[in-house]
């Protein structure tokens, strides 16, 4: 059967109101509609200015409309549908999102962070479809991640469930979540940008020539251009990346060995680069976790790509359907 649903991702720079159809285990996005994330009343308001305009665009209503959905960063409360101070939202202090747009539009809505949002979408519509047990992991600018434990998203007592970006790995190591050696420090764009700093200084201050990346791009530099030099076969991006690879495949094994998922989903940039970092991972996680648990664990890339955005909030509809 075919189901309406309304999708809201808040972002710190945009938003995006969408309009898809669901059906099985298929989702089909019709419309969305992007505008500027500005000062909480102003964004509220196009918020829901854009939804009238959508429902009315496609001759959606309350009673053929079945869920709107919200994917937005956290600290929020997904229980009482407030968003509580999001760093990338300044202002947005205790705001009661989903009472604003249920009063409004007469739609049953929910809100889940942005990186349970994204699980949702990966274990609905993406690789993790027909899993009971699967964990999300983000890899890209950050380490987000997002648990669907027996069947059903787990976000914990108070929403804090899966922040194992914050897990230390090392007690040196790039900072990631306000954590030097964090599992977010090794495994992230960000992570792997340092590591590519600290690497790459070592060699110009023995008066070695690093050819992808000159001293003067060096505090520039990003994953992308660590990624490009090492699928070329330059040995020192590849060992910066062996690096990284190595800690992902340690921080997962506490995963696996923890939660005994039968699936991990890893996005952004594991699913970009799976050929140089799956084998080192896959060692690690080897020498680490125990072997019943690893044995029924698949890790596969994300599918959902770059729609997966776009996905996660239709996701968070499609859950409370």
């Amino acid at each position: 059967m075919k189901k309406n649903m309304i999708g809201i991702d808040i972002g710190g720079t945009k938003c995006v109101v969408s309009y898809g159809i669901s059906e099985n285990d298929k989702l089909q996005i019709i419309d969305k509609h992007r505008f500027a994330t500005t000062t909480v009343k102003k964004t509220t308001d196009n918020i829901l200015s854009e939804v009238k305009k959508i429902m009315k665009k496609h001759d959606l209503t309350s009673s053929n409309t079945e869920a709107a959905g919200i994917s937005c960063g956290g600290p929020l409360d997904s229980r009482k549908g407030i968003v509580m101070s999001p760093p990338n939202l300044p202002g947005w202090n205790n705001i009661p999102i989903v009472k604003i747009v249920e009063e409004k539009t007469g739609i049953k809505t929910a809100i889940q962070n942005d990186a349970n949002a994204c699980a949702l979408a990966e274990w609905k519509f993406g690789a993790g479809k027909g899993t009971q047990n699967m964990v999300f992991l983000t890899f890209g600018t950050g380490l987000g991640s997002g648990l669907i434990l027996n069947g059903q998203l787990y976000s914990g007592t108070n929403d804090n469930a899966g922040e194992i970006g914050h897990l230390r790995l090392s007690e040196f190591g790039p900072v990631g979540y306000g954590k030097a050696g964090s599992f977010e420090g090794f495994a992230s764009g960000g992570g792997i940008a340092q590591l590519a700093k600290m690497k790459i200084r070592e060699k110009l201050q023995m008066g070695e020539s690093v050819e992808w990346c000159p001293e003067e791009k060096l505090e520039s530099i990003t994953a992308k251009v660590v990624a490009e030099a090492a699928n070329q076969g330059d040995k020192l991006a590849k060992n910066i990346f062996d690096l990284s690879s190595s800690y992902l495949g340690r921080g997962l094994a506490l995963i696996i060995d923890i939660l005994n998922p039968e699936m991990i989903v890893i996005g952004s940039i594991y699913a970009r680069n799976e050929k140089i970092i799956r084998p080192v991972m896959i060692k690690a996680i080897e020498k680490e976790a125990l072997l019943l648990a690893r044995n029924v664990c698949n890790i596969k890339p994300a599918e959902l790509g770059e729609q997966i955005g776009d996905y996660a909030a239709l996701s968070v509809a499609a859950n409370i359907i």
